[in-house]
């Protein structure tokens, strides 16, 4: 099931609990990604990243919202150059190793083809290139919520997304949580919402996240196989010329009258 990117709209720009977890889930990306470490690199997200790529447009070389034809597409950022592309599913429009940092956000839990999602973010990874996931989590309010986007599509443990991730070709560097209040309207949760954050990262025992994280690296294996092998010489080939010594030059002039 894929989202309506007008309902995303709406949900992320208007509602106030929209824009209290874009505010809380902005902000635990750039706690790992800060806007300056971006300076010269060219940042993506797919699915409906878009609020989460602000940061990145005054510091990024070049910053790509990627949304999923199933989708719809908005412009984006208001105001501004759009930075917004329409594409399939698992074809993007990007050069292979082409992307520094990728964002994904609505993204995977929707995805009809998932395994196929994740091989063209690993395509498009350059060395060295991060990705961020985030998706619901099973086990929290958010997934059991129909009046959120974390209510549609798969909900995910952190195990599961790990391993996912793992037979796509990805290590994971680190895993956290985030949206530690109930999917509530209520002013009280929303005015004490990054309170909730903060004690939960202290106590994400007792309390339950509404979402999983996960940021990623590229692996990329050694070649092996004929031809790539390197050759040890053995103890015996190294004393091989005192073994079988060679004759001088003396000794070859001799032979030669």
């Amino acid at each position: 099931m894929h989202h309506d990117v007008a309902d995303l709209q709406r949900f992320y720009y208007q509602r106030s609990i929209g824009r209290v977890v874009q505010r809380v889930l902005r902000d635990r990306l750039t706690a790992r990604w800060p806007a300056a470490t971006a300076q010269g690199m060219t940042v993506a997200g797919f699915g409906f990243a878009a609020p989460m790529l602000r940061p990145y447009l005054a510091q990024a070389r070049r910053v790509t919202a990627l949304m999923p034809g199933p989708q719809g597409v908005m412009a984006w950022p208001a105001g501004a150059p759009n930075h917004s592309i329409l594409c399939e599913e698992t074809t993007w429009p990007l050069d292979t190793g082409s992307v520094d940092r990728l964002v994904m956000l609505h993204g995977l839990e929707t995805s009809d083809h998932p395994a196929a999602l994740l091989a063209e973010a690993w395509r498009v990874l350059g060395p060295g290139g991060r990705m961020l996931i985030m998706v619901p989590n099973r086990a929290g309010l958010w997934a059991a919520s129909d009046g959120t986007p974390f209510g549609f599509g798969r909900s995910y443990t952190a195990g599961q997304l790990e391993l996912q991730t793992r037979q796509a070709g990805f290590v994971t560097d680190w895993q956290g949580a985030a949206l530690y209040i109930p999917p509530s309207e209520r002013r009280f949760w929303l005015r004490g919402a990054q309170f909730w954050e903060r004690t939960g990262v202290r106590i994400s025992r007792v309390l339950i996240a509404g979402v999983v994280l996960a940021e990623l690296s590229k692996q990329v294996h050694g070649a092996v196989g004929t031809g790539v092998g390197v050759h040890v010489p053995s103890p015996i080939e190294v004393l091989g010329g005192i073994a079988r010594p060679r004759p001088g030059r003396q000794e070859v002039a001799r032979r030669l009258r």
